[in-house]
């Protein structure tokens, strides 16, 4: 799970915005626009565009929950986010991610019971690359063989396993040497993928390189709120071209191991809407918000072309290294223009008025932005797979409704031609959430951290019920779709 943060806090991306609006409205008005916005009102009150009460989906379809190392398997301390958790201020409460979910020691076998009983018949999971390289030119091969473990008993209970092999976490070697920012880091993933991948190959086919770059640059290196917790933009277009290389590398490496191999990303895509839709200057600001954020690195990989703020780098090794294209999708932003934020790319972000709130008003619930998702991610050619969805609601009570009518929307999309061939919720239980730690709570199950105790939550049983009738029926379609 992640966000998009503030942008661009810091003087250096300030000197690089402070020439001529007129300039900029110039040179980057035809690029930064993604689509003509009709001169009328959004009403993002509007139920969710399907006239039916019950929707099927294709044969096949996959369904599942999403986890990621860090976040479940607990003790893990040899990557930069336990580094990360030890600075006073860095996370809320000053809370740690500690024994996580316990999945280390075992604890996934009832966790992942209680998803193939649930009717789930997929499951996406991440490596922690320090637990199998935890030193350079170190491997450890009983942490692999607890991975193979861990994914023979998902296919064991009818499932199909999604292993993302970078989901945010780096050793601490690595970041000694200068991690991402430095070049050395392609052929060091490279190395690490081809390890992990050629032990997992008889069990696996389906690879995610990199969990949301998008967030990785944006969050560690324009917000702060990540490790390294810096804020300079040219540091920034640095890790995300290396990203994109190291994606390629990793790309074909993974094909020359296993050629039948399906592998992509996951991206966190944040529909951005101008404020005001007759505006030009709010339609300019939304569309160059939205380029920058959602579209640099899946065009990366389209086109071997990289244009990420204000720089450029042609990367025609990565040109057409995407099999499919993940979409993490959860909430959706209005954008007005401001002069007087410079350092935000003169935008102010802000959630529609009226519509429903996670518990911490982290998201907002407006599930026709899964399909705008959807429809903007067909663009790139390939099968794509709703691979994060889901809301921070500790008492379940809008989680049925956002988890329903997002999947209801999801299924709009594929009746108009979308390619999607899966969906994972966020998450199958609570979890770590990075830098807000244990205050969000995504999980279809709750956790008691001190006791590990997982309780069910109501939307286990809706979310059951989608998932072993590949359909919404009519019955739930009448308790939680047509309410916000």
């Amino acid at each position: 799970m992640a966000f998009i943060p503030k942008l661009c806090h810091n003087s250096t991306m300030e000197q690089m915005l402070f020439y001529s609006t007129a300039h900029f409205a110039q040179d980057h008005f035809d690029y930064y626009i993604i689509k003509k916005i009709p001169l009328k009102k959004i009403n993002f009150m509007d139920k969710p565009s399907m006239q039916t009460n019950k929707i099927e989906f294709p044969p096949g379809f996959l369904w599942g929950t999403a986890t990621a190392s860090h976040q479940v398997e607990g003790g893990n301390q040899n990557n930069n986010w336990h580094l990360w958790e030890q600075i006073p201020g860095k996370i809320l409460h000053g809370q740690k991610s500690g024994l996580a979910c316990d999945w280390w020691n075992g604890r996934w076998k009832e966790d992942l019971d209680r998803a193939a009983q649930a009717g789930q018949n997929a499951h996406r999971l991440s490596l922690e690359w320090s637990r199998i390289q935890p030193s350079p030119g170190i491997w450890d091969d009983k942490a692999l063989q607890t991975y193979q473990e861990i994914i023979q008993g998902i296919l064991d209970r009818g499932m199909k396993p999604l292993v993302t092999l970078h989901h945010f976490t780096d050793p601490i070697w690595f970041i000694e040497r200068g991690g991402w920012e430095k070049p050395d880091a392609i052929d060091a993933f490279a190395s690490y993928v081809k390890k992990a991948v050629s032990f997992l190959a008889p069990l696996v086919n389906f690879w995610c390189t990199i969990n949301e770059p998008n967030v990785y640059v944006y969050c560690g290196y324009l917000g702060g709120e990540f490790p390294p917790g810096k804020k300079n933009s040219f540091l920034a277009f640095k890790v995300m071209e290396n990203m994109v290389k190291a994606h390629a590398a990793a790309y074909k490496a993974i094909h020359a191991i296993q050629p039948n191999a399906k592998v992509g990303i996951a991206l966190n895509y944040r529909d951005m809407k101008p404020a005001r839709p007759d505006s030009w200057l709010d339609s300019l600001i939304a569309g160059f918000h939205s380029k920058t954020y959602n579209d640099a690195f899946p065009v990366a990989l389209q086109k071997g072309k990289l244009k990420f703020l204000f720089q450029r780098s042609a990367i025609p090794q990565a040109k057409g290294t995407q099999d499919f294209l993940g979409i993490n999708y959860y909430t959706c932003d209005l954008v007005a223009f401001d002069l007087f934020k410079p350092s935000a790319l003169f935008g102010r972000h802000f959630y529609p008025p009226g519509v429903p709130l996670s518990e911490n008003k982290f998201l907002a619930s407006v599930p026709s932005s899964m399909k705008e998702a959807l429809l903007w991610a067909k663009k790139f050619g390939v099968p794509l797979v709703v691979s994060e969805n889901g809301i921070e609601d500790s008492q379940d009570t809008l989680r049925p409704f956002y988890t329903v009518q997002h999947i209801y929307e999801m299924g709009k999309s594929i009746q108009e031609g979308c390619p999607v061939q899966g969906y994972f919720h966020w998450s199958l239980v609570d979890n770590f959430e990075w830098e807000r730690a244990w205050t969000q709570r995504f999980g279809l199950w709750d956790l008691d951290v001190q006791t590990q105790e997982r309780r069910k939550r109501p939307t286990v049983d809706i979310y059951a019920d989608i998932c072993k009738k590949n359909a919404i029926s009519e019955e739930i379609w009448k308790k939680f779709g047509d309410k916000s």
